[in-house]
Parts: structure tokens; sequence; C-alpha cells
């Protein structure tokens, strides 16, 4: 199923808030209300949602359970994905933590880095290889996703290695953009541009 890029972050964020809902006893759930915990609008909640085919609405709302599960056939893969982060500093233990056993179809199974201290030891749950092996780990893990967590002058070098290794996906947490080929997916995420984003929409409700 072809999906536009935000649907499937927002269908992400559903998810993620409908597992919230599970955990409050919520077993039902309607589109306005689960619109305003994510700030969007209820029209654009059934839009989605009609997107993935699910209309299954009884007059107590959407089911929780049922919606996560029809969510996961649309988002996760069939088979399991193997992720890899590179550069395991501040930042990279972070989200390594964060990242760690929250999705079973996606599996963080290593992190990548050149510091002498980190290699071969177990940082926030994931074990570090040598920067060097990044070629021979990837391919005997079979790793598609890498997050790269380098700092800003390595990460066009270190994207390009992470492709020519047989990476498909790649997630930036670095300053730079980067370049890849058409066949691999990349996401980038600029800490600096949303906060600026926030502070614009701060200052605009302080005049």
């Amino acid at each position: 199923m072809k999906l536009p890029g935000k649907t499937v972050e927002r269908l992400s964020e559903y998810r993620r808030t409908l597992l919230g809902c599970l955990g409050e006893k919520k077993n039902f759930i309607f589109s306005h209300d689960l619109a305003a915990r994510l700030h969007i609008t209820a029209v654009q909640v059934r839009r989605d949602l009609m997107l993935i085919g699910y209309s299954s609405v009884q007059r107590k709302g959407y089911d929780v359970k049922e919606l996560i599960e029809k969510i996961g056939t649309i988002i996760d893969s069939d088979e399991s994905m193997n992720v890899a982060i590179i550069g395991i500093g501040n930042l990279g233990r972070a989200v390594a933590g964060y990242f760690k056993g929250k999705r079973s179809k996606l599996n963080l199974v290593a992190s990548f880095d050149s510091d002498p201290q980190k290699i071969n030891k177990v940082i926030s749950g994931v074990k570090c290889y040598p920067h060097n092996d990044m070629e021979k780990v990837m391919k005997e893990l079979d790793i598609r996703i890498a997050i790269i967590t380098v700092p800003p002058d390595y990460a066009k070098e270190i994207a390009e290695e992470a492709v020519r290794f047989g990476v498909k996906g790649i997630l930036n947490f670095t300053t730079i953009p980067l370049n890849v080929p058409s066949w691999v997916f990349l996401e980038e995420y600029d800490m600096i541009t949303s906060i600026e984003k926030v502070a614009f929409f701060v200052k605009e409700n302080m005049i």
C-alpha cells in the first residue's frame, strides 16, 4: 500500500497513543478524542483511517486493540528488520535507550564507533562494534536501517559507507543534509530547525 509520508507518521503516532489508551484501560476511542490527544482534527483522523481501509466505528468509537492491529498490518514489515546506530556518543546512547524494545519488528542489533573505550562493550543495551568492521557486521547481521548520530563532519562519509554496505534506509540525526541514491529512504531530523520553529511560535504568541 502506497501512503504519503505524513500519513505514515500519523499512523505511528495513532498507534503509540492507542497503546497508551490500553494502559489507561480504555478499550474504545472516538475520532475526536484521538485527534485531541495529537492536536489535529477529527476529520484528519477519519481520513487517514479511511486510507488504510478502516471504518469499523461502533457507537462507542473505534475498538482500540483492533485499530492497533490494523495499523500494524499496514506500517510494520512482514519480517523483522535489523537496525544499527552509527556513533554511540551521548545522542546515540539516548536514541538507543529510547528505541530498544519499542517495536517487535524493528531490532536494534548493533552500534558502531571509533572510540576504543566503547568498542566491544554493551552500551545502552546494544553491543558496540568498531567502525572498521561496519561492512562485515552489517552484512552478517543483515542490517537494513542505519541511525546516524556521528559528528556533522563525518555524516556524509558514514552515509556513503552505510549505503555501500547494503543499508536501505537512513535516519539522519546530524545537522548535515545528506544525499543518498533513490533506492535508499532518507529521513532527516534537524533539532535546531525544530527548536527554531518552537521559538518562532512562542515569539508570535508573545506579541
